[in-house]
């Protein structure tokens, strides 16, 4: 299927997404507790780099974000939330974070992967088996020809990502955002594409 001759809602992605260690899946209904515990939980880690983390959630917000998220899956809007996916231990079931797919190009074939990851879960190379199973389910599922991964100069965790994974720093773009401290910062561009 080419993606760019369907209407982006006809689309199906077959789901979950599994890995060795992980389910991937999309929002839905009433996951908004366990994500909003986890971003608790992490909020000093993601706070520094993740827009969306400026301020703590309630509860209820992280409700509405993830039925909005769900909601996005059927209308596939290029715009907030876009499409996150969530990640479980594929033992025990516990939510570990999020990453997904945003500011992508059906007719292109470009996409972009962000992802943040639990505190209680980091330095077990989790989320970069996850991005490499996303990238790969880019090129396959979704038809893409390039994908991107976009972070903050200073966030080495999240850099390291893209590093092991093959994908290469196509650009730096300079003193793009402002970080919690009021500090302007750089933005890393990493880029694969289809071998």
């Amino acid at each position: 299927m080419k993606s760019k001759e369907v209407n982006p809602i006809l689309m199906d992605f077959p789901m979950p997404i599994g890995t060795p260690r992980l389910i991937i899946k999309p929002p839905e209904i009433g996951d908004g507790e366990m994500v909003n515990e986890a971003i608790k939980e992490s909020f000093k880690e993601l706070h520094p780099f993740m827009p969306w983390a400026k301020e703590m959630p309630t509860a209820p917000e992280s409700e509405i974000f993830v039925r909005s998220a769900a909601a996005n899956w059927i209308l596939k809007n290029n715009d907030e939330p876009y499409l996150p996916l969530f990640m479980f231990d594929k033992e025990t079931h516990q939510f570990i974070g999020g990453t997904g797919y945003h500011h992508y190009d059906w007719e292109a074939g470009s996409i972009e992967i962000g992802y943040w990851i639990r505190t209680s879960f980091t330095g077990k190379g989790l989320m970069t088996e996850a991005v490499n199973a996303l990238t790969q389910y880019a090129f396959k599922e979704l038809c893409m020809k390039k994908i991107s991964i976009t972070c903050d100069i200073n966030n080495k965790a999240s850099k390291r990502i893209p590093e092991k994974l093959n994908y290469r720093l196509e650009s730096i773009i300079k003193e793009n955002r402002v970080d919690v401290d009021g500090k302007v910062s750089d933005t890393l561009v990493y880029i694969r594409s289809i071998d």
